[in-house]
């Protein structure tokens, strides 16, 4: 098989995984500090299985690259309590597109710390975003909701995971030429012992449906998909990668409607669709002017 197809079919299978992460949260019926808490477990257990196999747990890493790695991990294990939480106060696919402002939180910080440039296309996919999620918060927003639910908060929650997605981006920049799997470990691990004093142990699951569900989001969503992703990652070039990581957002409001009936309202979907659209006209770089060629001068 051809190495850029081979790369494509892992990254859509990482993508699509991706995408069902919030049905197994939802329907493990746990607080979102312990779903954390045993993603990182059962996550842990995955990825050092993967690590001893691929002889990553010889390699020698430095202080520097532990300690950031350790406060990557912390930011990692804050995005998914805010993630986890806000799919229950807006919903699955709504929490979803709202966090997909992610990019934008990133470049914002690679202008501040590394210098990097915003260009105008830069800022004006970053106007359409901010767009959607005018759209969005304002679709439900002033609603008086019965369920005990806050929209509002749901919303504010999947941007403030964005925001601790870019801090952990932000610092694995700086982890170049580190093995991403042996990453991930430290992170889990670094989830594990923060979250520890936390989890309900007096309450633990009682039924095979919220086990089978923590071990999903462990095993698979955690362990398979970084197999796949970073198996792609190796295989593909960037505009690739950008491209079908826009299948996550898309899977999860299906997944949503699916399986919970979640339908979104005309408007939400019109702020949903502006914010994927932005992300991934950053991501793949498109431009909203092009410059007319300017015709060569004759003397």
């Amino acid at each position: 098989m051809d190495k850029t197809v081979r790369g494509a079919a892992e990254m859509m299978a990482a993508m699509t995984i991706l995408g069902t992460i919030g049905f197994f949260v939802v329907i493990s019926g746990q607080a979102a500090i312990d779903v954390v808490f045993w993603r990182c477990a059962f996550g842990a257990l995955a990825l050092f299985a993967i690590c001893a196999a691929q002889g990553l747990l010889r390699r020698w890493i430095s202080l520097r690259q532990l300690l950031l790695a350790v406060l990557g991990g912390i930011a990692i294990v804050i995005n998914w309590a805010m993630l986890f939480t806000a799919y229950g106060e807006a919903s699955i696919g709504i929490a979803t597109a709202v966090y997909n402002t992610q990019p934008f939180i990133l470049v914002g910080f690679g202008a501040l710390f590394l210098g990097e440039r915003i260009t105008a296309t830069k800022i004006s996919w970053l106007v359409i975003a901010f767009a959607g999620v005018l759209f969005i918060v304002q679709a439900k927003s002033g609603a008086n909701r019965s369920d005990g639910t806050d929209y509002a908060l749901g919303i504010a929650l999947a941007l403030g995971a964005a925001f601790f997605w870019a801090i952990a981006a932000l610092l694995t920049k700086k982890l170049t030429g580190t093995p991403p799997q042996l990453i991930a470990l430290v992170q889990v691990c670094v989830g594990v012992l923060m979250l520890a004093p936390f989890v309900g142990w007096s309450e633990l699951p009682d039924t095979g449906v919220a086990w089978g569900a923590l071990v999903t989001l462990g095993a698979i969503h955690t362990g398979l998909m970084y197999i796949l992703m970073y198996g792609a990652v190796q295989k593909l070039p960037t505009y690739l990668q950008g491209a079908f990581s826009f299948i996550y957002p898309v899977v999860a409001i299906v997944v949503d409607y699916a399986a919970f009936g979640q339908e979104l309202h005309i408007v939400q979907l019109l702020g949903a669709g502006a914010i994927i659209l932005a992300a991934a006209g950053m991501t793949l770089d498109w431009k909203l002017v092009r410059r007319k060629k300017q015709p060569a001068s004759t003397l």
